[in-house]
């Protein structure tokens, strides 16, 4: 079982991002504030559940928490700042429209950009080792996971309800046979340089 909270004190927010790696699509992040003695067997960092697992915990988080919150980051955006700064700037949206104002960040990662005066903890594998962490976790890939399905209705040649914009074999095969739609992001290898990309 993972951990409750970092400290006691404090209103403790996990924070975690989803799509940073992908070749298409916004980044999203999640905080989440969970009671104190909020128990789960099941929640974990979103990787390891099943996508059944994830959302059937999204609605449990969604109940269960004292507040959560999701924010993102458009391929315009991402492409202007870069990924990494991206991702700041989601889980800070994210953190900005709770309803509860926390009294510490718990960060999934080794770095982030302090939020205002609320001080934060970056954990390594932290969705993996917090519950508040993991929950931010899977409302993140879940809410990312609804958009990608969205869009691969209007994209369908990406095969994003399969692959959620990640870079994987078929994806990239699509980009050099149809070229790249508006939502690639300009600023990552999305072919290798040998290959050119049809606009």
């Amino acid at each position: 079982m993972l951990k409750r909270s970092y400290q006691q004190r404090l209103l403790e927010a996990g924070c975690d991002e989803a799509g940073r790696g992908c070749l298409a699509g916004p980044v999203f992040a999640a905080a989440v504030i969970l009671p104190k003695d909020y128990r789960s067997k099941v929640l974990n960092d979103s990787k390891q559940l099943s996508e059944k697992q994830r959302y059937q915990l999204r609605t449990e988080i969604e109940q269960e928490a004292i507040a959560w919150s999701v924010g993102q980051v458009d391929r315009e955006e991402i492409d202007q700042i870069n990924i990494l700064n991206a991702s700041f700037l989601a889980m800070h949206r994210a953190i900005n429209t709770l309803s509860e104002r926390p009294g510490l960040l718990l960060i999934d990662g080794n770095r982030f950009t302090p939020y205002y005066n609320i001080p934060h903890h970056c954990i390594i594998g932290g969705d993996a080792k917090y519950l508040s962490i993991a929950a931010a976790s899977v409302l993140a890939k879940t809410y990312r996971d609804d958009l990608l399905l969205q869009l691969d209705l209007e994209f369908p040649q990406y095969q994003w309800s399969k692959n959620k914009g990640y870079g994987t074999a078929a994806h990239r095969k699509a980009i050099l046979e149809h070229g790249i739609s508006p939502h690639h992001r300009l600023s990552f290898r999305l072919l290798p340089d040998q290959l050119s990309i049809p606009f």
